[in-house]
């Protein structure tokens, strides 16, 4: 069982940057990859960015376009995406979601169905 508590979302300006964190409480966290999805109304929950158990792996949706980074901290059990030059269309409610890892050859997950513990979300609005 993992528990995952997002924090950091609120109201900011276009072109603000802002920083998400995930706290997991979990004795085995690198057992598991992270990542971070979002959901706008009437939307589908779409993934933002993905990170292997080491951290040394990183993905991200199209729509980034290096304007996110994620990263963790194995050692404080969390999980941090930075979101720089913020534009409205990023308005969402994201989530903070973990997989455990059963295939090593897979290091990061990028489909929300095969991740097994999410957050609760923490609300992103970007107004212009």
């Amino acid at each position: 069982q993992v528990v995952l508590v997002e924090s950091g979302g609120r109201s900011v300006q276009a072109g603000d940057s802002l920083r998400l964190s995930c706290a997991a409480t979990t004795n085995y966290f690198t057992s598991y990859g992270m990542g971070w999805f979002r959901q706008a109304p009437g939307k589908e929950r779409e993934f933002v960015a993905g990170i292997s158990w080491a951290g040394v792996t990183t993905r991200y949706g199209d729509f980034v376009k290096g304007r996110f980074t994620i990263s963790r901290d194995n050692g404080e059990n969390t999980v941090s995406l930075r979101m720089n030059s913020l534009r409205p269309e990023d308005t969402a409610v994201y989530y903070c979601a973990a997989v455990r890892i059963r295939n090593p050859n897979i290091l990061v997950v990028t489909t929300a169905p095969e991740y097994e513990y999410w957050g609760q979300g923490t609300q992103v609005t970007v107004s212009s």
